[in-house]
């Protein structure tokens, strides 16, 4: 057995924009309506790492929620990207509900990127002889390769993963030593992050400068042997291009700590991980995960058209009654479609189709039928023959009243 230490560390919103996108045009929704591409793509990547890859320390890192400190002091980084996709918002809680159940750290820290917290970690891991994978699709990235911190871009499209040592960044940049990242981007500038760069100065350009000047010092100390409109521009824009490459540049100290027993990986919580496969509708990853088939959880909703106990198919009464209903239609013989609401999630999306009908019907399910007395369990509705939704009511009732109450809107609209 290998006795090389490889931590593998997960750059999520990156991942999972990546998945979500690599399923647009053939999207994968449940069938209560939701859009799993992002759930599912994460989740196949998570599994590849573990099962082809065989990390002895992992962790997933998120962006944390709070303003970071290149947004502080430029208000303008990542201006201009598009609003996050509502179908990412509602999976991102189910992502971290299956990192949780891979019983696979997540690490954000308030202030900084994910790129800031891997890297802080990967250089600190360098140090204790591990080899690090830093798993991303993020050109950022190269700024911190070395020997024992790698690029991991993972597969897209058929194609094989790509792993990027310095060799291999230097080359694909065409530049001398990784540490040039940044004066690259500081150059260029990089669109994707809204950094500006100087303007006319693209990758070719900004690599050219760099072979021969080795730096962004460097060039600016010899401006004097740069040519026409390119030195104009050059001189025009110093403070732009060191501020760019300011923002470009990924912090290496972010206040976590590095807990080698922490990112040790641990065997996975397969009963939770069975309810979220049951819950997503991953059947397929289901059976690859557990190599066999786990029962879904067991419903108590018994079956009103099965025969009781005590009667038996040779029961001359029973015989009767089977010829008698053999025209009938029963919950057996009739294709429905019946979906049990039990999350947030779910139930914003039931409103939202809800929205969308001229009609629909409902029941109450209550504990009593004097109004007074009575206790809601639970609310059906329907507005297609043969699809219903049942919406369960907690034991405590002002959630069951915070829940009716997003309801409420569909029932007082003219």
């Amino acid at each position: 057995m290998s006795s090389e230490k490889k931590l593998f560390l997960l750059d999520a919103y990156a991942l999972i924009f990546r998945s979500y996108y690599a399923f647009i045009k053939n999207p994968r929704i449940t069938s209560y309506g939701l859009n799993t591409n992002a759930i599912f793509g994460f989740t196949t990547t998570l599994l590849e790492v573990l099962e082809k890859y065989d990390p002895t320390h992992i962790a997933v890192c998120f962006d944390h929620k709070s303003e970071n400190v290149r947004k502080q002091e430029y208000p303008l980084y990542k201006a201009n990207r598009d609003e996050t996709p509502e179908d990412i918002k509602r999976s991102e809680p189910f992502i971290r509900q299956i990192i949780d159940a891979f019983n696979i750290p997540l690490i954000e820290k308030e202030g900084y990127e994910a790129d800031d917290v891997i890297v802080t970690l990967a250089t600190r891991a360098e140090k204790k002889g591990y080899t690090t994978y830093m798993m991303t699709p993020d050109k950022d990235f190269g700024q911190a390769v070395t020997e024992k911190i790698l690029m991991f871009k993972p597969a897209r499209g058929g194609n094989a993963p790509e792993i990027m040592g310095p060799k291999e960044v230097c080359e694909k940049f065409g530049l001398d030593r990784t540490e040039q990242i940044i004066d690259y981007l500081g150059l260029m500038g990089d669109a994707v992050d809204n950094i500006p760069g100087i303007p006319g100065v693209g990758a070719k350009t900004a690599s050219k400068l760099l072979k021969e000047f080795g730096s962004m010092d460097g060039i600016y100390a010899n401006t004097d042997k740069i040519k026409g409109k390119l030195r104009e521009k050059i001189e025009d824009n110093k403070e732009q291009a060191y501020m760019s490459k300011h923002l470009a540049t990924i912090i290496t100290d972010v206040p976590v700590e590095f807990s080698e027993k922490s990112l040790t990986r641990e065997e996975p919580n397969k009963e939770k991980i069975n309810q979220l496969f049951t819950e997503l509708e991953f059947r397929a990853l289901s059976k690859r995960v557990f190599k066999e088939t786990m029962s879904a959880p067991v419903s108590l909703q018994g079956n009103l058209f099965a025969p009781s106990s005590s009667a038996t198919s040779s029961s001359p009464i029973v015989a009767q009654a089977q010829e008698t209903l053999v025209e009938l239609k029963t919950i057996s013989n009739t294709k429905h479609e019946y979906q049990l609401i039990d999350s947030q999630v779910k139930r914003e999306i039931l409103i939202t189709e809800l929205e969308k009908q001229k009609s629909f019907c409902f029941d109450t399910e209550t504990t009593s039928l004097e109004e007074m007395d009575a206790e809601v369990l639970g609310l059906a509705l329907s507005y297609e023959e043969g699809k219903a939704f049942y919406v369960s009511m907690p034991q405590d009732f002002e959630e069951t009243k915070a829940i009716l109450s997003e309801f409420k809107h569909l029932f007082t609209s003219p």
